[in-house]
């Protein structure tokens, strides 16, 4: 049989009153006497097999009755239509073949707690919720990939070794590179996509990113996905609404598409339908204003002690609290832009305007999912652009060829990041960070 001629769960539909053969996994047993229901997961779905002792030989029905959670099974039967089974069909099953019978499998249907199924990730997989995740996951990725491939963007791949910081050195891994000295894993492909962008028009970079930061929330990684469109001739206000056309096209792109994955975790959905764009906005000093009308205080760690400061002081960065209170007004993802100049990256552009705030944005999104998209329109002006380079204390020859960007048709361009594993972490409803991803990197998790 060549593989193009496998059947799989979820196409069943398509073979009603056929004769097809399923290899998977013994999700769940049940019966007694002359009846045995084994519940098969294949990756794709779940499927009801009736096992009636009648239709099969002893072999078979003996070999259906040694089933353990977790046995590797060979299942053939004809496909009928039930209302009650899981899927709308179940296997009227004729043969069983085992490929190995699973002994002790450790993750029974009784609770565990978290650091056994983190360490157990490996397994903790076949799980239906943690499988749902998965899948919508994938279908995220599909998602982003279809949007950018469909709207005129390149791929463009950026290097994991880089000699240098794109934010900051404290945050990168470094590693030695042979004869040449320290490299860096990086944390973000947006230099090497403004370099290709400049080469292209409107590109895009897919990848992971490493972040060394001692981080111990539910919204932090070590090792992340992140998707960094880069477009020349974008501004500010282009950037942000492709941001916003991303991210519905991804909502409802996983609403069409995962129904049943949603169902599984329990998802409401109307909240996810209502994100239809028209996102809102505000600038940084307009949500500094409204925290203060709102007395949300800034909290600072001092002398070992968590300090409240009020009001909220204009220059200071928002923290969870701050986004998390801010959002409890919108029901849609919300732009916050126009930051202060000394709390972003040096290769943001200032606003000629107002020289104290810079041409950036973050997308923060609804029911304390927290930031979804940072990015700015770049310095495009060279002066400006190594004046920020040394008030920052960095190398200027390591910037050199960043530097060339701006001295050869330099023109006006912007784009962002979106942290992938953050935007399936409030698309599914996941509690942690953890669960999005299928391998997690935590400060003390590199296993398995």
């Amino acid at each position: 049989m060549s593989y193009k001629d496998k059947v799989y769960i979820e196409d069943l539909a398509k073979y009603a009153g056929q004769e097809v053969e399923l290899n998977g996994w013994v999700y769940t047993k049940r019966g007694k006497g002359k009846l045995q229901f084994v519940i098969l997961r294949d990756g794709t779905g779940i499927c009801q097999c009736v096992v009636f002792k009648a239709n099969v030989s002893e072999e078979v029905f003996a070999n259906t009755k040694s089933l353990t959670q977790e046995s590797s099974i060979k299942v053939k039967g004809k496909v009928v239509a039930n209302e009650r089974a899981p899927g709308g069909f179940e296997l009227d099953t004729s043969d069983l073949q085992i490929y190995q019978l699973s002994t002790d499998y450790p993750i029974t249907p009784k609770e565990h707690g978290d650091d056994f199924l983190i360490r157990n990730r490996h397994l903790w997989l076949r799980s239906s919720r943690q499988h749902a995740i998965m899948r919508v996951r994938a279908s995220v990725i599909k998602a982003v990939r279809d949007f950018f491939d469909n709207s005129g963007f390149k791929l463009q791949d950026s290097p994991m070794f880089t000699p240098n910081a794109c934010e900051g050195t404290s945050t990168l891994f470094s590693t030695k590179y042979f004869d040449l000295g320290e490299a860096f894993l990086s944390q973000s492909g947006q230099l090497y996509a403004e370099a290709t962008a400049m080469a292209m028009g409107r590109v895009y970079t897919f990848g992971p990113a490493f972040r060394a930061e001692k981080s111990k929330t539910r919204k932090h990684l070590t090792e992340f996905w992140m998707v960094e469109p880069e477009m020349a001739f974008f501004d500010l206000e282009d950037d942000m609404q492709l941001a916003e056309d991303l991210t519905v096209y991804i909502v409802q792109y996983v609403l069409e598409n995962c129904r049943k994955e949603l169902e599984t975790l329990e998802r409401d959905i109307t909240k996810l339908e209502a994100i239809q764009g028209n996102f809102p906005r505000m600038s940084y000093t307009e949500a500094v204003g409204w925290m203060n009308a709102n007395d949300i205080p800034l909290t600072k760690r001092v002398d070992g002690k968590d300090v409240e400061i009020r009001p909220f002081p204009w220059g200071e960065d928002f923290g969870t609290p701050q986004e998390e209170a801010l959002m409890e007004q919108f029901s849609q993802p919300c732009f916050i832009y126009d930051y202060p100049t000394e709390i972003k990256a040096f290769y943001m552009k200032r606003n000629p305007d107002n020289p104290k705030v810079v041409k950036a944005m973050d997308m923060l999104g609804p029911e304390k999912a927290g930031e979804l998209v940072g990015g700015s329109q770049r310095e495009d002006n060279v002066e400006l652009l190594e004046e920020r380079i040394k008030a920052e204390d960095l190398d200027m020859t390591d910037f050199a060829w960043y530097v060339d960007l701006r001295k050869y048709g330099s023109v006006p361009h912007s784009g962002f990041g979106m942290g992938i594993e953050r935007v399936i972490k409030w698309i599914t409803g996941a509690k942690h960070i953890r669960e999005t991803i299928p391998f997690p990197r935590m400060i003390h998790r590199i296993i398995p």
